[in-house]
């Protein structure tokens, strides 16, 4: 070969070589052009997702992406929520497990009958994992901030409890734990209300018509056999057994779902604080000392001196914690029985030892929801009524 032909073949092969980057340029600059600095999708109202969803509006935002609201055409035209993941690889990759957790949940219940979400459908869309869902209203956060923080009243809170354990335990059933439960991840079917006036606040209040919710974001969802994470949970609803990395599983959950119904019964969060050893000493003044055999076994003597959680009530702190917490029996707001009876139950869920906290199963049977399971029944309940597990 000549070198006249031997020069050829190499610009031949280094026009190739142009042109393929060329292309791959190309095709990032669309990607750019596409996502935002930090990976959400650029979109706007009327723009169409793999030929079917129209986007309406834009519902929420989080670290994983955004929700938006859209008119699925392959569905007539019937409304959904499109969950939007961000073009990272760590979003995607949680994307994908969140995704094997609602199949497995489609899989156990086709008819919609425990209370989850039911995922629509999931597509891959130039690097954001989309996944589909029914469209469902406010949060039960929301709703109550949009409310001004008026507690829901307690036949309500004992509708949505009941939802609420029936759903985690078709969860712990199924060998899963959410990990991540609060008031944002409950969402009502429909947030439609009437306006009740309040003599004791002197104001409107908001009371929602319909308590039907659905249990949302399964992306942190652990099942029994998977790597359990050392930290888990919104800070609020974090289960003592967490914070002492003793490790943890489904009774985490049922922490969380006591914290949460505190919030509807009061309108405030049970532990507000963003420390470790704060938020111990919070548990302590509202539940009575750690158990000793917790404080011996945790990884984290640091927050313990001689046994006892490690705590000065004089420093500003201390004075916080005493100012903000009291004992759990002392947040009555009435001394009706169901109220006893919600506090009872309470008392079981934030139980520090998850061994013995109560499991679902037990609560579901638990007197305070038996006007549920026997309307207009009368019957005597006592505080001592033994709620085996």
């Amino acid at each position: 070969m000549g070198k006249t032909e031997l020069y050829s073949l190499y610009k031949g092969f280094l026009d190739c070589i142009c042109l393929c980057l060329s292309r791959g340029n190309d095709e990032a600059a669309a990607v750019n052009e596409r996502d935002t600095e930090n990976g959400h999708l650029i979109y706007k109202s009327g723009d169409i997702l793999e030929d079917r969803y129209e986007i309406v509006d834009t519902l929420g935002e989080g670290t994983f992406g955004k929700v938006v609201q859209c008119l699925d055409h392959g569905r007539g035209g019937s409304q959904v929520a499109l969950k939007i993941i961000k073009n990272l690889e760590k979003y995607r990759e949680a994307a994908k497990l969140e995704v094997n957790v609602l199949e497995k949940i489609s899989e156990k219940d086709p008819h919609n009958k425990h209370h989850c979400v039911q995922m629509l459908d999931w597509f891959n869309y130039y690097g954001h994992v989309c996944i589909s869902f029914e469209l469902l209203s406010l949060s039960t956060f929301d709703f109550l901030k949009a409310n001004n923080f008026l507690p829901y009243p307690i036949n309500q809170i004992r509708r949505m409890a009941h939802q609420i354990c029936h759903a985690v335990r078709f969860l712990h059933d199924n060998k899963l734990t959410h990990t991540d439960l609060k008031p944002e991840n409950i969402l009502f079917v429909n947030s439609d209300y009437s306006l009740v006036y309040n003599a004791e606040k002197k104001c409107n209040e908001r009371r929602i018509n319909d308590t039907t919710v659905r249990l949302v974001d399964f992306g942190s969802a652990t099942f029994d056999h998977e790597h359990h994470s050392a930290v888990i949970s919104t800070r609020h609803y974090r289960a003592p057994e967490v914070i002492l990395e003793l490790g943890w599983s489904h009774p985490c959950d049922v922490w969380s779902i006591g914290c949460i119904l505190f919030e509807y019964y009061e309108g405030f969060t049970l532990f507000q604080t963003h420390d470790n050893k704060e938020h111990l000493a919070m548990m302590e003044r509202i539940q009575g000392p750690i158990p000793q055999r917790m404080i011996q076994r945790s990884r984290k003597q640091r927050y313990f001196h001689r046994g006892r959680l490690d705590w000065n009530e004089c420093s500003k702190a201390g004075r916080y914690v005493k100012a903000k917490c009291k004992p759990l029996r002392k947040y009555l707001l009435s001394h009706g029985t169901e109220h006893h009876q919600f506090f009872d139950l309470l008392e079981r869920m934030l139980e520090y030892e998850p061994s013995k906290r109560i499991s679902l199963s037990s609560a579901l049977r638990h007197p305070f929801f038996l006007p549920l399971v026997h309307p207009g029944r009368s019957h005597v309940w006592r505080n001592s009524c033994d709620m085996s597990r």
